[in-house]
């Protein structure tokens, strides 16, 4: 990346981070770290995945909202704190407020999904629900703070928070101490500053990459111009790096210590979500498997020593979650689908089942065609959806459904997802 902030001290140092670390002993989880074998074998070099999926509330957030509240002077804490997100940084500023003693509100978009509202309650918090997007709900919270004199905890625009979630970057170091490259998950850029100036501080030489959704993308633009640059309307599946805007205070930090962001489509999202359940038995939201997409996009990139890459978080709504494996699979052509033309008799739909059945590919619906006025007097149309094992399974069916007769009209490998 090579674009380079002038800022000659970052505004958060080591000792910052220590001392993070020292305050969350006994609160935070050091969590765990667990190789993985396809990953490693995809890159050409010790892949490991460092699982902030299994922290407490789901994420890493916890970690620098425990720091932020527990620096607060006793007034402050008195006046009570608020906070506005759609998610993680809710449930960790919520448990990290039942933790010290001190009153919570958080206010989250009306739609946001049930079950994180529900958990937010479960940690202690007074939520709020307020507005259609992040924005809207951001500002209510603002206002909240300024009528009420509670302290507004930001997600990741404050020394604080950042030098918490820096503590992901000492246990790194501890755990895989020949590490070579860490990948690390950007919206904000809270956690990514946090790791860069710890690593940087200890191991100058280990290159810290971050990890944007291409639909939302904002340190690109912004580290070339120099400064924060606000993308409109950011959209991905990934909505704990949904962000718009980076943070004034990471992204100096970002600028000056992270070697290269790179960005992964939906595509890449949906495939490495699909791999961490089914390969690393691992439950990961789309941010958190944003850097196995960056592995799975470009494997070559990162080979040449040990990679950590950085599973921030595993709190996805089920109904998402169903959407995101169903488009996984597509990606990966685990899905097929097919328009063919067969005779309208007896038997025919038997027929075609049967060559499908041949080269194992399940059959998971089936719809007729009979009013089409290019159809013939005696044909039928028929569309097939099909679970397959692979893209050259696909191509196996196919020339399977050829040398039985059949002449495919139309239809998608999965590729850009399965026809509705």
């Amino acid at each position: 990346m090579n674009y380079r902030v002038p800022q000659p001290v970052p505004q958060v140092i080591l000792d910052d981070v220590r001392g993070a670390q020292k305050m969350l002993s006994g609160v935070s989880r050091v969590t765990p770290m667990e190789g993985s074998r396809h990953l490693s074998a995809l890159v050409g070099s010790p892949v490991h995945l460092k699982c902030e999926n299994l922290q407490r509330t789901g994420s890493f957030k916890l970690r620098g909202a425990y720091v932020r509240i527990a620096g607060l002077r006793p007034e402050q804490r008195a006046a009570g704190v608020v906070a506005a997100s759609a998610g993680n940084h809710a449930q960790g500023v919520a448990l990290a407020s039942s933790l010290l003693g001190v009153h919570s509100t958080v206010f989250m978009p009306v739609g946001a999904p049930l079950p994180k509202v529900a958990a937010t309650q479960e940690y202690g918090a007074d939520v709020r629900l307020h507005g259609q997007v992040v924005d809207e709900t951001l500002a209510a919270a603002q206002e909240y703070a300024d009528r009420t004199g509670a302290v507004f905890i930001h997600p990741f625009d404050h020394r604080d928070i950042i030098a918490g979630q820096g503590t992901v970057g000492l246990e790194i170091l501890e755990q895989c101490p020949e590490v070579r490259t860490i990948l690390v998950g950007i919206g904000g850029g809270g956690l990514a500053a946090g790791i860069a100036t710890a690593v940087k501080a200890l191991r100058p030489d280990v290159q810290v990459v971050g990890v944007q959704a291409a639909g939302a993308a904002a340190y690109p633009p912004s580290l070339k111009a120099g400064h924060p640059v606000s993308i409109d309307a950011p959209a991905t599946m990934a909505d704990g790096i949904r962000v718009g805007r980076p943070g004034d205070v990471p992204f100096q930090i970002i600028g000056e210590l992270v070697d290269d962001v790179r960005t992964v489509s939906e595509d890449a999202l949906s495939s490495a979500l699909l791999l961490c359940l089914e390969r690393a038995k691992l439950v990961v939201e789309p941010a958190g498997a944003s850097t196995v997409a960056a592995l799975l996009s470009e494997p070559g990139r990162y080979g040449g020593g040990p990679v950590v890459a950085v599973l921030s978080g595993g709190n996805v709504d089920p109904l998402l979650l169903q959407r995101i494996l169903r488009h996984g699979m597509a990606a990966a052509g685990r899905y097929l689908s097919l328009r063919l033309r067969v005779a309208d008799r007896p038997g025919a739909l038997a027929g075609l089942l049967g060559v499908l059945s041949v080269v194992d590919a399940n059959v998971l619906d089936v719809s007729h065609v009979r009013t089409d006025p290019r159809l013939g007097l005696t044909e039928v149309e028929v569309e097939l959806h099909l679970e397959t094992k692979g893209r050259e399974h696909c191509t196996e069916v196919a020339r399977a459904l050829h040398a039985a007769g059949y002449t495919v009209m139309g239809g998608q490998d999965g590729r850009d997802g399965p026809r509705q």
